[in-house]
């Protein structure tokens, strides 16, 4: 959250392509974010080809805060004025139930939402921004491997 937003925009992408999206590709994503953005934050591959984009907003906003349908309203008009299909909003704020049901009922746009719990989830899961600290393996007796000798 002390990080800028131009950061918090470029930690998305980086997240997205540890996920595998974008491919490897020198071009496969890139940041946006800027005044005159029209609402998009950055772009990415969704394979590595190129043949689909996926358009997102990422919002570095307060925790406590809720993000309501207005606001992914917005984000699918800017979709659709890039002549988009599919959307990432992702940010550090939670979502009203309001907006989830209003992204269940897109049916030209696919549009994902992802809140901060999400977020902080995923960037443990994909190791960004996070260090392993210990690995424990608890074995046991494989029998089947003493059987069949």
């Amino acid at each position: 959250m002390k990080n800028t937003p131009d950061f918090f925009e470029r930690l998305v992408v980086n997240l997205l392509q540890r996920i595998g999206y974008g491919g490897t590709v020198e071009d496969a994503a890139k940041v946006i974010g800027k005044t005159g953005d029209e609402g998009i934050d950055g772009i990415i591959k969704e394979d590595k080809l190129g043949f689909n984009m996926i358009y997102i907003q990422a919002k570095r906003w307060d925790i406590d805060r809720t993000i309501g349908r207005p606001e992914i309203q917005r984000f699918v008009g800017a979709l659709a004025g890039q002549g988009a299909s599919k959307g990432l909003f992702i940010t550090t704020a939670k979502f009203s139930q309001q907006a989830y049901e209003y992204v269940k009922k897109q049916h030209t746009t696919k549009v994902v939402l992802v809140d901060g719990m999400t977020l902080a989830k995923f960037m443990i899961d994909y190791d960004l921004g996070v260090s392993t600290v210990s690995v424990y393996s608890i074995k046991k007796l494989d029998s089947d491997f003493f059987e069949n000798i």
